[in-house]
């Protein structure tokens, strides 16, 4: 799956599901007594095939699972795992909740946004990177925690970081 960004065109022509997208979320339908229960996986699904999840997916996962697009769009931001913006190949997301700070989560965020150039919520040039102050990715005893793309990585120092920073490129 790709993480480049998507162009505008993509914002504002209706959507409809891919083939392979279409099997997923019907299979997902089965799962649930009624479509609009399938919400969370069909806006998974939609973030999967389109790297985020612009505003006409938002449209099409209303009609598919027959709810009103601003529920949708609700439940879309109440989600940090949503992205309703692109994000870079590369999805840094730096857990700040107390735990992850009380052992390093600052200044790992500081070290992130020099090495980078990028601020919170933020991508690089090169749309390889965007960097994120989440809260909580649930490693509060394996603090500081960072979730990059689906991948968890706990422990981490300044050095762990740019190690991984240096395998993504």
């Amino acid at each position: 799956m790709s993480h480049a960004p998507v162009t505008v065109a993509l914002e504002t022509r209706p959507l409809e599901w891919p083939e392979a997208a279409r099997k997923q979320v019907e299979e997902a339908l089965t799962h649930y007594p009624n479509r609009r229960s399938a919400v969370l996986p069909a806006l998974w699904i939609a973030q999967r095939t389109w790297g985020w999840i612009p505003p006409g997916a938002l449209r099409l996962v209303a009609r598919t699972v027959e709810l009103p697009e601003p529920e949708v769009f609700g439940i879309a931001t109440f989600y940090t795992m949503f992205n309703l913006q692109p994000v870079g190949r590369h999805h840094l997301q730096l857990c700040m909740t107390v735990s992850c700070s009380l052992v390093g989560a600052d200044r790992l965020y500081e070290h992130l946004r020099r090495r980078l150039g990028i601020e919170h919520g933020e991508t690089t040039p090169d749309g390889r990177f965007t960097l994120r102050k989440v809260e909580c990715l649930a490693a509060c005893g394996n603090g500081p925690c960072m979730q990059v793309n689906e991948d968890y990585y706990e422990n981490l120092d300044e050095a762990a970081v740019d190690r991984i920073l240096e395998r993504l490129k």
